[in-house]
């Protein structure tokens, strides 16, 4: 009988011991997930500040004012466009090919 009573109470102290355990990695556990949810929120709001800081730097407001400013751009207008054609590229209407191209002459395909 004093046997079986030192079997059990030594049943009793190691189901003690793993209980203390199992209850110290839960609030370990608990804590480092509380942690990483506070992080995970604070990540997100300095997401949501970024974002909207892209977006306030891509305006195109600002971007002209930029151009301007920093590149020496000016807007486009007629008097200052030119325009470049090739004279050779002229299409033949009634073949879609180009006509003075000398590919499309010397190799003699038709559409």
């Amino acid at each position: 009988m004093m046997r079986l009573n030192l079997v059990l109470l030594l049943g009793v102290l190691l189901s003690a011991l793993y209980l203390v355990n199992v209850q110290y990695q839960s609030r370990r556990l608990y804590s480092e997930l509380d942690r990483a949810q506070s992080q995970a929120l604070k990540l997100a709001a300095e997401n949501e500040r970024l974002q909207v800081e892209k977006r306030a730097q891509a305006t195109s407001a600002r971007v002209e004012i930029l151009a301007r400013s920093k590149l020496q751009m000016r807007a486009a207008t007629p008097a200052v466009t030119t325009y470049v054609s090739y004279a050779n590229s002229t299409v033949a209407p009634e073949t879609g090919r180009a006509a003075d191209h000398p590919a499309s002459a010397a190799s003699g395909r038709q559409p």
